[in-house]
């Protein structure tokens, strides 16, 4: 069977090519695209051209790796960095052969150059001077893959991928005013996949039809309030997601004779559930399905100090202690200047304790503040104005509510 030989100068605008069609719509929704800032490239430009102190490096850094199938961005940032948030310097080391930094895909080989004492990444044996690009075998073969797969994610999609449509931060009055479901047909007290359903909107926001593919709309309950541990402020309320419906035929109005007398009545919308976490029932409220977006973490310290963050619970009921890929609501929103991508250190709060020994000046018992320790790392993915969830990186311990977040 004859093999492909593509030359890696054109690789780059195959995938990006194969991206392209992604974002079509030929892609999951969970996609990257990538955006580039341009604070980023600029950090990056200056690597490119100087490389970072070896020191910089992790220990264990290779000289050469190979690019596998399940790998990720931050991954590979923490193989090479003793901070893998500084993720715009390992792109820096290797931007003259890789555009775009996240078109990095099983296969490829990077290549370590240690030479004068700074560092550089290539994706050529010796670093960034001239010659071939270098080829790659490609054999036809019967197995389909996604078009967004082919380069690296970020993070493990898996991990974050529910949370990106399912929990949502609302203000109280979005959820009271939300659509409502009054009923389930037949008399159906619990309702679940596959069942049929009627609901009904506020007089001012009527639940319709509207022109264009058909109305989705997730199904929420319970919401939680969210308290700022530091401050006591609300932060929104936490909606517990429940499944998805369509509407199949909008609310409307009907009038018939009661005792002589026109009466004019609400005709409930008719809803068909398409999926269920738990079982829906009247009361359950509905919030429009959000469009199918890109979504693009690029790994980063803030550019700003982040003064007062505090992780405000770990998701998941009777959930206490953290551990590493967990989710936890922060604290911190798009008012504080959070951003998707951003990463934080975890502070173990350290506890207040007598000393039953006595003062130095022997007066009696004094009160001592043991120090806040650094116990892991997390990464913003979905922020919200007042907070945001986070996914946790790294533990070297078990952190929980109340932690203290500080810039990495």
């Amino acid at each position: 069977m004859t093999k492909l030989r593509i030359n890696v100068g054109l690789r780059a605008s195959l995938v990006a090519t194969l991206a392209a069609l992604a974002a079509t719509g030929a892609g999951s929704a969970f996609a990257q695209a990538y955006p580039v800032t341009p604070q980023q490239r600029a950090v990056a430009q200056q690597t490119a051209q100087a490389g970072i102190p070896v020191g910089e490096l992790s220990p264990t850094a290779p000289d050469e790796y190979t690019v596998k199938s399940g790998d990720t961005l931050w991954g590979i940032s923490h193989m090479y960095l003793r901070s893998p948030w500084r993720w715009p310097e390992l792109w820096g080391m290797n931007i003259n052969e890789i555009k775009n930094p996240n078109l990095i895909y099983p296969g490829q080989v990077l290549y370590l150059d240690r030479s004068n004492g700074r560092a550089r990444l290539s994706t050529r044996r010796g670093g960034s001077g001239g010659g071939d690009y270098g080829t790659i075998k490609l054999t036809p073969r019967t197995r389909y893959e996604s078009l967004s797969g082919l380069a690296l994610p970020t993070l493990n999609p898996s991990l974050i991928e529910p949370f990106l449509s399912e929990p949502i931060i609302v203000d109280q009055d979005t959820l009271k005013t939300a659509p409502h479901i009054v009923a389930g047909n037949d008399d159906r007290v619990l309702l679940a996949r596959g069942d049929r359903a009627y609901a009904i909107g506020d007089a001012g926001a009527p639940l319709v039809e509207q022109p264009g593919p058909i109305r989705s709309f997730r199904v929420f309950r319970d919401a939680t309030p969210l308290t700022d541990p530091a401050t006591g402020e609300n932060l929104g309320y936490e909606a517990h997601y429940l499944g998805k419906v369509e509407l199949k035929r909008g609310q409307s109005e009907a009038t018939q004779l009661d005792n002589g007398k026109e009466v004019t009545n609400v005709v409930p919308a008719t809803i068909d559930i398409t999926a269920a976490r738990e079982e829906i029932r009247a009361g359950d409220r509905l919030l429009p399905e959000p469009p199918r977006s890109l979504v693009s973490y690029a790994p980063r310290a803030p550019d700003h100090v982040i003064e007062g963050g505090r992780i405000v619970s770990v998701y998941g009921n009777a959930v206490q202690f953290v551990s590493q890929n967990q989710v936890v609501v922060i604290n911190k929103g798009t008012r504080d200047g959070i951003e998707a991508g951003h990463v934080l250190a975890i502070l173990k709060n350290g506890q207040t304790i007598v000393d039953r020994a006595g003062a130095p000046d022997n007066t009696g018992k004094q009160t001592l503040k043991l120090p806040n320790e650094r116990i892991g790392l997390l990464m913003v993915f979905r922020p919200f104005e007042k907070a945001s969830y986070a996914l946790v990186l790294e533990v070297s311990d078990a952190p929980q509510a109340n932690d203290l977040l500080v810039n990495p």
